[in-house]
């Protein structure tokens, strides 16, 4: 598994884009500090924030966690292979740990087996995220809690989903067991 500095990736896209600190932070809602504990590692985003940046900075979280394994494309998509303990991996704030499981980036799609420790959710405080896109998800082991709307669905191993990741959503686990799941986005950023 190679887990990925997140924090430098946002750093360099965020110096890369001419933008300071200080601005960057006010744009998002939170201190200079809070942002250069993220950029240093000091300091995991929760899934929320980490959207936030990322379409602040206007590059998709597929972007980030692209590494250096070949990938074939051809007229008709592209070809990637990746091996067990292979995957690019975001630790996240509360126990959230994303894996990218293609080995290169195509456009438009976002495909993860992300995982939540018990007490672990995509936002603090009981606040939602949206974002484009469409989400598609299909849970493995343990139970996610999944709010879309203003409707809550208890999901268990076999359980999918799928919603428009334009609605207001929060994803935890509130059970006693790390829950996984295999997630797709789609269209959160538009394909150029």
């Amino acid at each position: 598994m190679s887990v990925v500095d997140l924090g430098a990736s946002l750093r360099a896209e965020r110096l890369r884009q001419g933008l300071s600190l200080r601005e960057t932070a006010r744009r998002l809602g939170i201190s200079a500090s809070a942002l250069s504990q993220i950029e240093t590692g000091k300091a995991h985003p929760s899934v929320g924030k980490l959207f936030d940046i990322v379409n602040l900075l206007n590059v998709s979280v597929d972007g980030l966690l692209a590494g250096q394994a070949v990938v074939t494309r051809n007229g008709h998509g592209f070809s990637s292979l990746q091996r067990s303990g292979e995957h690019e991996t975001l630790e996240l704030e509360s126990g959230v740990r994303w894996r990218r499981l293609t080995a290169g980036s195509y456009p438009g799609v976002e495909f993860l087996h992300v995982e939540y420790q018990p007490g672990g959710s995509s936002t603090g405080d009981d606040t939602f995220m949206r974002h484009a896109g469409q989400e598609f998800g299909y849970v493995l082991a343990g139970r996610l809690t999944i709010h879309v709307g203003f409707e809550a669905h208890e999901l268990w191993p076999g359980d999918s989903i799928s919603f428009p990741a334009t609605t207001p959503h929060r994803l935890g686990n509130h059970g006693t067991e790390p829950a996984a799941a295999l997630w797709c986005i789609i269209g959160r950023h538009p394909v150029q």
